[in-house]
């Protein structure tokens, strides 16, 4: 049944039944992931609960990309561990609120739009992390629970190995039968079903944490309120805002590819920030958009806001009401479907490629990659890689540089650039001119290049300075709007005057 679903300024197509399904698998597989971030941070388990359920309805009703799942992310809760071990909750929750004033003012600066600067191999190798990361996580659930938790052995690591590959079997084959019900969903039933009427002895949620709760508390920070305070929380409430933003609008390109589709960036980052000072105050971890749990959510073919409220509100109702229920849910049914979930991720598409792709994209997709894993960094993985990237395109375009030389009727010897005059291209472009051997006048005609930097009005400036030594005159000709203006606010490092031509600006060093 699709109806047309109106909240705020959006109004688009929606499919109750899927959305509402799809929202109920996603509430399913965050719930154990947000307690298991949390307790690994060493903050009370329902901080977990609550992180997911602030961020999950606030950016769900005023995010910018329908379909994207936010919760009490892992890459936002690694970043707060050290803090927690030095001063406490307290100051935990106030680096939440501050990460979500530094979210909004990326938004209102409209400074999302940097994501743009992230290439490819970037992506593939910021998303196969993820998907590494995913599949890494839940190798840990076949430990036990406890403070001696130890590795599963025998029936009850079979047991556990028999559920998780059941599940598995179930996400593979449902959709060839039906496709009414998400797939994730129906298999975590069955599996649920399953272990509750046998009375099969695993691992559930309960034996994780309790997930019995009230209404999330308004709560200030107990901090001083002092510049010391702030002096301690920044540095760990602008990473946390950075790591966010960073896996954040990754995602939001992610989903932007999978449904043809355009999010709003800006939009996104205000109502992260938002969720995150919500957090800070309604005893939340924060958080940040969850790949994992999106591509359940997008897997299960929701396309709108409406799945992420339901996941939203159905968190909460356990909280409040379901948790005897939910906590007898099965840990093996929810580590199948994450598994999948994982497969799913991985972009095989950059295997497939592999061998001809440029030699320097594979490189920066295996660093992006490893960084990812080994590090649980995905603010820094992803600098690098634009780094590197950045760094590699000023390296070939600095070698394509070149110049057409010939001399006219009346003596005069013209040098035709090509290609970008910026700092990788300076040292070929002073090559070019043979200052000594060249006739009285000499044009450098920009047609075909450009001035990039401050770096080419540096050399610009050595190679009229080197002509006039020698008591020749230098043009330069066909210079663009854009060049000029880069050289007329050079403040006159180059002594020029403007003269008409038919088509272009003509500038020429003053003699």
């Amino acid at each position: 049944m699709k109806k047309y679903f109106n909240l705020f300024d959006l109004k688009q197509e929606v499919n109750y039944k899927t959305e509402i399904l799809a929202g109920l698998t996603v509430a399913m597989t965050m719930i154990p992931e947000s307690l298991s971030f949390a307790l690994l941070a060493g903050f009370p388990p329902l901080a977990g609960l609550y992180g997911a359920f602030i961020m999950g309805i606030f950016t769900s009703i005023f995010g910018g990309r329908p379909g994207l799942i936010s919760g009490g992310a892992g890459a936002t809760v690694i970043v707060l561990i050290a803090l927690m071990q030095s001063h406490g909750l307290e100051y935990v929750f106030a680096a939440v609120a501050l990460a979500g004033v530094f979210q909004i003012l990326v938004g209102l600066f409209k400074l999302a739009k940097f994501i743009r600067l992230v290439p490819q191999s970037v992506m593939y190798g910021f998303v196969n992390g993820l998907a590494i990361i995913i599949f890494l996580a839940q190798i840990s659930q076949f430990k036990t629970t406890g403070k001696n938790s130890e590795w599963m052995t025998g029936s009850t690591l079979w047991v556990m190995m028999g559920l998780v590959a059941l599940t598995i079997g179930l996400v593979i084959l449902i959709p060839k039968i039906t496709k009414a019900v998400p797939a994730s969903l129906l298999a975590i039933v069955v599996i649920f079903g399953l272990v509750y009427f046998i009375g099969i002895d695993t691992k559930t949620v309960g034996d994780i944490a309790s997930v019995q709760g009230g209404l999330p508390p308004f709560h200030i920070p107990l901090v001083p309120m002092e510049w010391n305070t702030l002096w301690i929380i920044a540095p760990y409430a602008a990473i946390m805002a950075g790591v966010g933003l960073t896996e954040g609008l990754l995602t939001l390109n992610l989903v932007d590819e999978i449904t043809q589709t355009k999010g709003n960036g800006n939009r996104e980052s205000i109502a992260q920030g938002g969720a995150n000072m919500l957090n800070g105050f309604f005893f939340g971890m924060g958080g940040c958009p969850m790949i994992a749990q999106t591509l359940v959510n997008l897997s299960a073919g929701a396309r709108a806001r409406l799945s992420g409220i339901v996941s939203a509100l159905t968190i909460l109702i356990i909280v409040l009401f379901g948790a005897p229920v939910i906590g007898k849910l099965p840990i093996a049914a929810l580590t199948g479907v994450m598994i999948m979930v994982a497969i799913g991720t991985f972009e095989w598409t950059s295997l497939r490629i592999f061998g001809r792709m440029p030699k320097a994209d594979i490189i920066i997709m295996l660093i992006v990659t490893l960084i990812t894993v080994f590090m649980h960094n995905l603010a820094l993985a992803v600098l690098i890689g634009v780094i590197i990237s950045a760094l590699v395109f000023a390296w070939e375009n600095a070698k394509r540089i070149r110049a057409r030389k010939f001399t006219d009727d009346q003596g005069v010897k013209h040098y035709e650039i090509f290609g970008p005059l910026f700092f990788g291209s300076v040292s070929a472009f002073n090559e070019k001119f043979d200052v000594a051997n060249d006739p009285q006048k000499v044009v450098v005609d920009f047609s075909e290049s450009r001035v990039a930097d401050m770096s080419a009005i540096e050399a610009l400036n050595g190679l009229t300075e080197r002509y006039q030594k020698a008591g020749k005159t230098l043009h330069l000709r066909h210079l663009s709007d854009d060049c000029r203006k880069l050289l007329t606010n050079a403040d006159k490092i180059i002594e020029i005057n403007v003269m008409e031509d038919p088509s272009y600006q003509v500038m020429e060093n003053g003699i």
